[in-house]
């Protein structure tokens, strides 16, 4: 006698079999569909003919020659296996077959343009609006130009800026809270797509009156490890940059001062708090106006890419898409 376990094992078999039978079903129906009904622009043709009483006023109609209708009008024929119209000189008749036909076809092709007005909303919709994340140097130097430039190409858009670090951006776009990100580390994060927009440099500032502003010759790897940095926090570009050049030197010494933003950092080092690690996009007005000593490194050239990102597989559209193609026409660094 089965137990109760394998009469539940027996139906479960029996519900998916089931299933695949019915999805195969699906499937066949699908298929002959395919074959046996007409396309819309057939559909469209026939509705044509019924209005004028003319294959060729109905074929100017919809754009295509006369000759071309009429070997629509035939294969629709050959394919529902029913006469349709009726030609003779004085025109075009829809047969008894073709009147019943074009009733159905009222419908479909209405229910096409009704999906197509739904589908015109959500692109409507999805126009309207763009979400950007971006890492804080962007945010703050690049990203300003680009969407006044976006804003003069699409002015009914409305647009929200997200500033967090590399990792948070990646976040955002992974948990669909953004359309579009910027980011700044080494590599394009995991889950994503991208492409170079720009190219940035970072570099070591300190007050005037540190140590560091007054010295002769370049500041080495080493020295550079050993000392406590204003720095950005962990997850930001800079942090992946900084890092990966001092792997080979003991890594970075604990923090002076951890900040969330490049203002932040700036301020610090420029109240002498210490030296710090900047774009360079972040200080070319502090640098012109000594306010900020560059200090120069032997051995390595702190570089990186800029880069646009989105989730893999899902290329940027609509406004997305026109940021992307500004950001590539309107380089920085």
């Amino acid at each position: 006698m089965s137990s109760n376990g394998e009469h539940r094992g027996e139906w479960h078999e029996e519900q998916q079999a089931g299933g695949r039978r019915a999805e195969a079903y699906g499937s066949d129906v699908r298929a002959q569909l395919h074959h046996r009904v007409p396309d819309l622009g057939a559909l469209e043709l026939l509705l044509a003919v019924a209005r004028h009483g003319s294959l060729g006023a109905a074929a100017r109609e919809v754009g295509i020659t006369q000759p071309a209708a009429s070997s629509r009008i035939r294969s629709m024929e050959r394919q529902l296996g029913v006469a349709l119209v009726d030609r003779s000189p004085r025109g075009s008749r829809l047969t008894d077959a073709g009147a019943l036909v074009t009733d159905w076809a009222r419908r479909i092709v209405e229910a096409a343009e009704a999906f197509d007005a739904g589908a015109q909303a959500l692109r409507g919709r999805r126009d309207s609006r763009l979400r950007v994340a971006a890492s804080m140097t962007i945010a703050e130097y690049l990203l300003p130009g680009w969407l006044i430039a976006l804003r003069a190409e699409r002015p009914d858009t409305a647009v929200s800026l997200q500033a967090g670090n590399s990792a948070v951006v990646a976040e955002r776009l992974l948990a669909n809270e953004a359309d579009m990100g910027f980011v700044e580390g080494l590599a394009v994060p995991d889950g994503l797509d991208g492409v170079v927009v720009a190219h940035d440099r970072l570099m070591i500032v300190a007050a005037p009156s540190h140590p560091w502003a007054r010295r002769r010759g370049p500041l080495g790897l080493a020295e550079l490890a050993a000392t406590p940095l204003v720095l950005r926090e962990r997850g930001s570009g800079t942090r992946q940059v900084l890092d990966a050049a001092l792997a080979d030197h003991g890594g970075l010494a604990r923090p002076l001062l951890e900040l969330a933003s490049t203002t932040a950092v700036k301020a610090a080092a420029v109240s002498g708090a210490g030296p710090a690690v900047l774009s360079e996009l972040a200080i070319a007005e502090e640098l012109a106006s000594r306010r900020l000593v560059a200090i120069p490194v032997e051995g390595v050239e702190l570089r990186r890419d800029l880069r646009a990102v989105w989730p893999t597989g899902h290329r940027p559209t609509g406004p997305a898409r026109d940021l992307l193609s500004l950001t590539r026409a309107r380089p920085a660094g």
